[in-house]
């Protein structure tokens, strides 16, 4: 089920704990605040449950809490579709489910 919709951009970075190249989005402040705030399935690492669109791409993952906001991890597959990379800034938009 649906929650609430939301549209955003965001620089794409490497995350400097892994070796591997995995690669995130920062949510906006004002948006992390207001999730964390609606109610949500329990799930591991107080993670979320989201629909993500980049460009005509659209997947199913889980954005994370990271120093006060959320990151939404953005697949090699989706990156390689879109032909984006680090240090690129994208329009996303990200849907909680329920």
């Amino acid at each position: 089920m649906a929650g609430i919709r939301y549209e955003f951009e965001a620089e794409l970075y490497q995350w400097a704990a892994r070796r591997e190249k995995w690669v995130f989005a920062r949510l906006p402040d004002d948006i992390s605040a207001e999730i964390t705030d609606q109610p949500h399935p329990p799930a591991g690492f107080n993670s979320v449950k989201v629909q993500v669109t980049l460009g005509a791409s659209r997947w199913s993952t889980s954005i994370f809490p990271e120093g006060g906001a959320y990151v939404v991890p953005i697949k090699l597959s989706v990156r390689a579709s879109e032909g984006v990379d680090l240090g690129d800034t994208v329009r996303i938009g990200l849907e909680t489910l329920l």
